[in-house]
């Protein structure tokens, strides 16, 4: 699986490879979506939600982003429920990856830099 994320606010995803097809939705920069193919300029893609769509492949960024699919998730300053809180992670926030998971955790960035570890059961994007 090949995850990527949106590079800047306002881009459509559309029904079909082509700029005259039906714009489906418009999303955000570093909203997540998995990569099913590519076809010259386009990449047909995935969200959170299962919906598939069509981007322009020049819209998508290298940046690996993962969406807050849990109400609330805890990012915590190390990889244990122990270890101290350093903020809630609400529904639908964009979190930059840092590191591959390991043992059901992984090292994430908010856009305010502050850096810390969330479980991936709360994650989209991995």
């Amino acid at each position: 699986m090949e995850f990527r994320s949106v590079k800047e606010t306002g881009v459509a995803l559309y029904e079909a490879p082509n700029l005259a097809a039906k714009k489906l939705f418009v999303v955000s920069r570093y909203y997540p979506v998995e990569v099913l193919v590519t076809q010259k300029d386009w990449a047909r893609v995935r969200d959170a939600t299962g919906g598939i769509a069509w981007i322009p492949a020049a819209a998508l960024s290298t940046r690996q982003m993962l969406l807050v699919t849990a109400e609330q998730l805890p990012v915590r300053a190390a990889p244990a429920e122990s270890s101290a809180v350093l903020y809630q992670a609400g529904k639908d926030l964009a979190l930059e990856l840092l590191e591959p998971p390991q043992s059901g955790w992984v090292k994430v960035r908010h856009r305010d830099n502050t850096v810390g570890y969330a479980r991936i059961t709360g994650l989209w994007g991995l």
